[in-house]
């Protein structure tokens, strides 16, 4: 008892350890992923109260009030709604037991603890959500340039001095045109799942 008391007032119970594919069914997050939409499990951390699960289309943090509850609340990330930022892996020192790994989704912050010896398995993870962050990032900055220049169109035209019939007409062109235009924009770079980023990282 006493030895537990002092794993909980050291943290030493938040260590998480990585768990290896063949046990992904083990676990609670594996009841949530979204099998029958393509989702896949890439990477999963399970410590004494948490299970964060990485998927190629969201993280799924099945989140414990404590070890000793057993009450869990289910909350998803979807990539497409959840920008990640903020990734930091902090490597562990000579009489540190874990590596930490911290990033932001969205406005959350996550700082995750692991078992020193998985360091270098993390790192596969700390990889995969760096590249996601910079395409989440990149993708943002086109779609952004695409609705500038669309916008900037409009406006030339409504201070065009063309006849209004043929302002109405080309105003109802340049609509439809935009929507096709933002449409296929959006479906190139609003990117859902990054399974391709998972497997050149982590199952490479």
């Amino acid at each position: 008892m006493f030895k537990k008391m002092a794993s909980e007032a050291l943290g030493l119970s938040d260590i998480g350890k990585i768990i290896d594919p063949q046990d992904f069914d083990k676990t609670d997050s594996d009841d949530y992923v979204m099998t029958e939409d393509g989702e896949k499990i890439y990477f999963l951390i399970k410590t004494k109260a948490d299970e964060y699960c990485f998927t190629n289309l969201a993280i799924i943090h099945v989140d414990g009030e404590s070890a000793m509850s057993s009450k869990r609340t289910l909350r998803r990330y979807p990539y497409s709604q959840y920008s990640i930022s903020n990734v930091v892996l902090e490597t562990a020192g000579k009489i540190d037991l874990d590596v930490e790994l911290a990033f932001t989704v969205g406005s959350i912050p996550f700082k995750i603890d692991v078992q020193k010896q998985q360091a270098e398995r993390l790192t596969d993870l700390y990889k995969s959500l760096l590249r996601i962050a910079e395409h989440t990032h990149e993708n943002a900055i086109i779609i952004n340039m695409a609705n500038d220049s669309l916008e900037k169109a409009v406006t030339v035209l409504q201070n065009s001095r063309s006849g209004d019939v043929a302002l109405s007409d080309q105003y109802s062109k340049l609509t439809d045109f935009g929507f096709t235009w933002m449409t296929s924009v959006r479906n190139q770079y609003h990117v859902k799942d990054f399974g391709d980023v998972f497997e050149k990282y982590i199952n490479n």
